[in-house]
């Protein structure tokens, strides 16, 4: 398996896997009206390409195939991480999520940030 940066040609499988996980992993957990507000059928691509191009955006992929992706920002805040629904329970997020904290620089790390701030960086 590779952790590799995040190409706007993965946009696709991502937008895939999003949908699919909560669909059929997330379920277990929520309302069918809960999921599908969640992850409703139309997907925002542009959207979600600028976001994930902003970020610091990774994808697993492995035999070719994206089998999952997670993003964080500048100031530490983890916004997706998915993994596809076989691939669940071998690693794949906690890698994904390794390479993402790799990213941050200290100041955003858990004890070393101002308790002023928030996830957001807003001063409360």
């Amino acid at each position: 398996m590779e952790i590799r940066r995040y190409e706007k040609s993965d946009l696709e499988k991502i937008t895939m896997i999003f949908q699919n996980t909560v669909h059929k992993v997330n379920i277990k957990d929520y309302t069918q009206e809960q999921v599908d507000a969640w992850a409703p059928d139309f997907i925002d691509k542009e959207k979600w390409n600028k976001t994930l191009s902003e970020h610091h955006t990774f994808v697993a992929v492995k035999n070719d195939a994206v089998i999952g992706f997670g993003d964080i920002d500048d100031s530490g805040y983890l916004d997706r991480l998915y993994v596809h629904h076989d691939y669940l329970r071998q690693g794949v997020a906690t890698m994904i999520c390794n390479k993402l904290e790799s990213m941050i620089d200290d100041r955003c790390r858990p004890g070393n940030r101002d308790p002023r701030i928030n996830n957001r960086n807003a001063i409360l």
